[in-house]
């Protein structure tokens, strides 16, 4: 099995139909790519990569910006038998040179913009992009399916960056989704809002849509919330991809109705959980469904809802068909299950083909996370009577008041439901050696809100004393990583 091949051929559509759009501001057409100039053009990449000298299983660095040229070496790297290293552009030097050293990649792929790790080997700059688009197109490497694919590093929100090394078998793990979150069907235009280089939107931006014979559309322009109505609208997009916070962002300052973008069927959400209240706001004012997944950089999404599954504000959904999820019982008994209604260790059987091959070169890390034939998420979560998951926050994210373990989300989302908190983030910051306090960070609807005492009052209505934060500070933004994430620890 070749991950490129099963991902542009798994449809069997007309090679002439359309693959992928390029829009800029306004929707216009930067670039339109058919099914059959999409596969040539990656397997010339793969063809050219080999050319260069590379060997079976090197790892190729993508140094490159917001272009078509991310996919194309992505997946040309992928059909040829290398791995791809895709990296952000918004990385250092020093940032992309820790990736380069601990992948040990052979070959750097950049555009002669982004910043380059210092100590590349081969690099493949504009004029060498130009002569392997130019060259011959090969074939497809005849991999297996639990050979290496790509290798991605975590956003180290959590800690230092590590490899998580996908197999090739990562494509065809992916297909529960497609109707457990998507209800995709080959008809339909996905946009995406993340750019090329985020593994949100090379799996679920391409990846998917690609391999249902549908068109991935992917904006390559100005970044304002407020341009997001009418890009959907001008696109013809049927899907549409972003995080909570995007969408939160394009409810507050974008002009959006029922009547808006008439072609979309649904909203999808992933990489940080969806509030209560964000959901419900969604619904209301643009009269569509926004389906919440929960995922991760070791397996892409596993929980969701969808057409099939009914939301519940403030679950992450069911376990998608044929997929083998389970809560484990903290306790130290290795193979015990929580009760539901109880949190637990949210885990996933090893044999799940979406599963990583493990961290890279981490050996005892990767034995670290499996326990009794299931991988830990690293999540808590509690299942209810009908099925439903319901996120508790990350193990690693856990605060610690009087003993007592609090989760962050919880108390998030108490607080985003008070009507003068737009946005909150919470952690446990040091006061003074040996003295942390449950501390709020808010972004107020009105700026000008201050009143620290009308949150704590809230506070005492809905949580537990330990749970409730000792300290509030008013914030004009989170700290966020580039695909949108809170960034807990930059919290001061």
């Amino acid at each position: 099995m070749n991950l490129a091949r099963y991902c542009l051929t798994n449809a069997a559509v007309d090679h002439s139909a359309t693959a992928l759009e390029v829009v800029g501001a306004g929707g216009v057409q930067l670039e339109i790519w058919s099914y059959g100039d999409l596969e040539d053009m990656v397997l010339r990449i793969a063809a050219g990569l080999g050319a260069l000298g590379l060997k079976r299983f090197d790892r190729v660095l993508l140094r490159l910006g917001h272009s078509s040229d991310f996919p194309l070496f992505y997946f040309g790297a992928i059909a040829g038998g290398y791995i791809p290293v895709p990296t952000s552009d918004l990385l250092t030097a020093s940032e992309a040179g820790a990736i380069l050293q601990d992948s040990g990649a052979t070959a750097v792929v950049h555009d002669g913009q982004t910043v380059l790790p210092e100590g590349a080997g081969l690099l493949i700059g504009p004029d060498d992009i130009a002569r392997l688009k130019a060259g011959a197109a090969g074939s497809y490497a005849d991999t297996q399916a639990d050979d290496p694919a790509f290798l991605i590093y975590t956003s180290g929100t959590s800690g230092t960056p590590k490899g998580v090394l996908h197999a090739q078998r990562a494509a065809s793990g992916r297909a529960p989704m497609y109707q457990g979150w998507y209800g995709i069907r080959s008809s339909d235009r996905l946009l995406h809002a993340g750019a090329f280089n985020w593994t949100y939107t090379l799996g679920v931006g391409l990846m998917d849509p690609w391999a249902n014979g549908a068109t991935s559309i992917v904006y390559d322009g100005p970044r304002d919330p407020d341009v997001w109505p009418e890009l959907i609208e001008q696109c013809d997009a049927t899907l549409f991809a972003a995080v909570p916070s995007l969408y939160r962002r394009i409810l507050k300052y974008g002009d959006v109705s029922p009547t808006s973008f008439p072609a979309l069927r649904h909203g999808l959400t992933a990489g940080e959980a969806l509030p209560a209240d964000l959901h419900q706001s969604w619904t209301e004012r643009t009269g569509r469904p926004l389906y919440e997944a929960l995922g991760m950089s070791e397996i892409s999404t596993y929980l969701s809802s969808g057409p099939d599954v009914p939301t519940r504000p403030g679950s992450s959904g069911k376990p998608q068909v044929g997929r083998r999820i389970a809560i484990l019982s903290e306790s130290d008994d290795d193979e015990a299950f929580a009760p539901v209604g109880e949190p637990g260790l949210l885990a996933i059987h090893e044999g799940e083909p979406g599963l990583m091959i493990g961290y890279w070169n981490r050996p005892e890390e990767t034995e670290a996370v499996f326990r009794a034939g299931w991988f830990l998420t690293g999540d808590r979560a509690r299942q209810d009577k009908d099925g439903y998951y319901w996120y508790e926050g990350r193990c690693d994210d856990l605060m610690n008041a009087f003993g007592y373990r609090v989760a962050p989300e919880e108390v998030e989302r108490c607080l985003a439901a008070h009507t003068e908190v737009s946005e909150v983030a919470v952690t446990a910051v040091e006061m003074r050696p040996g003295v942390r306090l449950i501390t709020a960070f808010v972004v107020p609807v009105d700026p000008a809100f201050g009143d620290e005492t009308a949150l704590a009052d809230w506070a005492v209505v809905h949580l537990a004393d330990y749970k409730r934060p000792k300290a509030y500070r008013f914030v004009d933004q989170l700290p966020r990583t580039a695909s949108g994430k809170i960034m807990r620890k930059a919290l001061l």
